[in-house]
């Protein structure tokens, strides 16, 4: 694995970290100024629009838990992709649980000599309690 594969890596436990903690600004810190997140049933969106839906969940005291296994990485000079088997649980005060998983295709982009995520496609879906 070469340098740029280890980064980028370390980049998503990073992520996956401080998503578990509630630290929006290092998630935050993680991606690009001009970031665009799809997902289902929503028009794509940015760094703005995700700060707030962060704050909105943080504000509501959800805890997140997730698991992400890396099925394939790609570097191609200054940018890279990842696509990634992802699970993620909020839980909600009172005991509500939330599951979705599925697989995301993340695009990086080397900016001044750092690995940011600049493109998001999740494609998680609603898990229930079964599966």
């Amino acid at each position: 694995m070469n340098a740029d594969e280890s980064e980028i890596r370390e980049l998503i436990d990073k992520w996956m970290s401080a998503t578990k903690a509630g630290d929006i600004e290092m998630v935050l810190s993680l991606m690009t100024d001009d970031v665009v997140f799809i997902v289902a049933g929503a028009p794509p969106f940015g760094k703005k629009e995700f700060k707030e839906n962060s704050e909105q969940h943080a504000s509501k005291s959800l805890e997140f838990e997730g698991r992400c296994e890396i099925l394939e990485l790609k570097v191609f000079g200054g940018h890279a992709y990842v696509i990634n088997k992802l699970s993620v649980t909020m839980n909600e005060p009172g005991g509500n649980r939330t599951t979705r998983a599925g697989h995301t295709l993340t695009i990086f982009r080397k900016d001044n000599g750092k690995w940011l995520l600049a493109r998001d496609a999740n494609l998680l879906i609603a898990q229930s309690e079964a599966s």
